[in-house]
């Protein structure tokens, strides 16, 4: 990442509100100089306390011995941190990943609750907080530029969805299509098909809709879109914008082929011997269109169920 501060003074404002007025300590379970020492060298840090040589000291005394002294919100204002309009990207997007890690804060929904307002907020200004290994099953992150439109990870907050109740598997496949699209955009693609497979059979489940084990996706989004009236015959030859509204369902049955077409001849599967030509470009664009299919059926399922016109299994 470039050295040059992108990230706004809007944006970083947003974040220190949002932590300033909620409830989430920014040290987590740790003491703050235990929590800053992650990012900082303390002890080559000058004190802002003449008793104390180094920063160490100092926080030590007004914040852990006695925590009343500085405000709860002191280290935004503390210029030796660099978390204030003009400071260096790298530094505030690390104090943001470090406010995830497992160390610092064990519940899950509250990491990726998190997670999810600073991307939202960083999003603008070109970056996200996405994860970039794991350490005994827990995820670990760090700050990176956004390399797409819908970034690095899409954020499609499935944790939010109430027709979820367990919303980890589709996490897991958006997980490994952010683990791939630059590294292995093979893999990438063919967690693309996995998701739109899930995200099928998920539905499909809920509602009680049998299907046979070995249908494919395209198969599957067929008994979707008929579960929710997303065929293009659906669609009243009255209703204003009729026509186009067809051909938008249309493209988007077409568009689910396309993506196991994409997957059978770039992504993993069916005992390759050749290396496979996918590119991130392709990746991406497989990414972006799952998103797509993958926002519109669980909205328009959230709707249905919403309005009575399809009933799930508790």
């Amino acid at each position: 990442m470039s050295s040059e501060s992108r990230i706004t003074e809007l944006t970083r404002r947003r974040i220190i509100d949002r932590l300033t007025l909620g409830s989430a300590n920014w040290a987590g379970r740790l003491d703050e100089d235990a929590f800053l020492a992650r990012i900082y060298d303390l002890d080559s840090m000058e004190s802002g306390d003449p008793r104390f040589d180094t920063a160490r000291g100092d926080i030590w005394q007004h914040r852990v011995l006695n925590p009343y002294d500085w405000p709860d919100d002191w280290i935004f204002q503390d210029q030796r941190f660099g978390l204030q309009q003009g400071g260096p990207d790298e530094t505030f997007l690390k104090f943001l990943s470090e406010m995830l890690h497992p160390v610092v804060r064990s519940d899950r929904d509250e990491v990726e609750q998190l997670r999810a307002e600073f991307n939202e907020a960083l999003a603008p200004d070109g970056y996200e907080i996405v994860q970039s290994g794991s350490i005994s099953g827990h995820p670990l992150y760090e700050g990176r530029s956004r390399s797409s439109f819908h970034g690095t990870l899409p954020q499609l907050r499935l944790e939010q969805r109430p027709l979820l109740t367990d919303h980890r598997v589709l996490q897991e496949h958006l997980t490994r299509i952010r683990d791939g699209v630059d590294k292995d955009p093979a893999a990438a693609i063919a967690s693309c098909k996995e998701l739109a497979e899930s995200l099928c059979k998920i539905i499909l489940d809920r509602s009680r809709v049998e299907y046979p084990a070995h249908d494919d996706v395209p198969q599957l989004y067929r008994k979707v879109s008929e579960l929710l009236a997303l065929k293009a015959e659906s669609v009243p030859a009255s209703a204003k914008g009729s026509e186009t509204a067809q051909k938008i369902l249309r493209t988007l049955s077409t568009t689910v082929q396309c993506l196991a077409e994409l997957r059978n001849q770039l992504g993993l599967g069916h005992g390759r011997t050749t290396s496979s030509p996918a590119l991130a470009r392709h990746a991406r664009l497989a990414l972006n269109s799952t998103v797509t299919i993958t926002e519109f059926l669980l909205d328009t399922w959230q709707e249905r169920v919403d309005k009575g016109t399809i009933k799930i299994a508790s």
